[in-house]
């Protein structure tokens, strides 16, 4: 089929950006700069509400939720909302996610169960409600966030609980991406190496960034501009081509 061009005015909903130092909030202000309205979903009310007051002082189109992404009941109740108060919706990015520092012998099922669920069974409800909406309006951009974790098994802080839940997040993408692909929605996922947000177990000392950015050829650790300028990118127009992609965005750590 022929890719269907974008309504002038869209929502992208964006999970994940309660934090202030994460990765969520700057790819909400990337897709916002580009003319994106926006549904802002976070556990955190406290956090999702007063960055959404603050997207709002500065003019931007945003509602913000606080919503359990693990629960059916809760991500329809959010959409819904979404539903009357914003644009269509044409994009969504599932950047929430939480990290477990737990190895397989320490780990317990309730942790094991509450890292999958919030890492991968989010995604999933959220692109199960998001994909409803977006094949409606013929075209849709769906973007999932993994972890290089997922490749090597465990890093720098996350272990093997977040490493399984993160490599269901690229078998989910791939899936969607050929579920969804015939009707104009592309689903990718990227993988961010190491990035200075608190996720990665409070503030990165001078000291962990150097012993972080050793086998980093380009020599340093990320920063979120860095993952959400690929996150921008892979909800335009201009990526209509790019569908089923998992692509590394680790200045080089991981090589394929």
């Amino acid at each position: 089929m022929t890719d269907t061009l974008f309504p002038e005015r869209r929502t992208a909903v964006v999970t994940g950006v309660g934090g202030a130092r994460g990765i969520g909030r700057v790819v909400a202000r990337g897709l916002a700069a580009q003319g994106w309205s926006l549904g802002l979903i976070d556990i955190s009310g406290d956090g999702v509400h007063q960055f959404t007051e603050e997207l709002r002082g500065e003019g931007i189109e945003a509602v913000g939720v606080a919503a359990d992404i693990t629960s059916p009941d809760s991500v329809a109740a959010a959409y819904a909302r979404f539903d009357t108060e914003l644009p269509p919706l044409v994009g969504l990015v599932n950047m929430a996610g939480i990290p477990s520092t737990s190895t397989i012998l320490d780990m317990t099922l309730d942790e094991w169960n509450r890292v999958y669920a919030v890492n991968a069974t989010g995604s999933m409800l959220n692109m199960q409600a998001a994909g409803r909406r977006m094949i409606g309006a013929g075209v849709g951009r769906i973007v999932n966030v993994s972890s290089i974790t997922a490749l090597d098994g465990g890093g720098t802080f996350s272990k093997s609980g977040y490493a399984a839940a993160k490599a269901a997040v690229q078998g989910l993408t791939r899936g969607g991406a050929r579920e969804f692909g015939p009707m104009g929605i592309t689903v990718n996922c990227i993988l961010p190496g190491p990035v200075d947000t608190d996720i990665m177990g409070g503030t990165l000392t001078d000291e962990r960034k150097a012993g972080m950015s050793a086998d980093i050829p380009v020599g340093r650790v990320g920063q979120p501009a860095d993952i959400a300028a690929m996150a921008v990118f892979l909800l335009s127009e201009g990526a209509s081509f790019v569908n089923g992609a998992c692509i590394n965005v680790d200045g080089g750590k991981h090589m394929h």
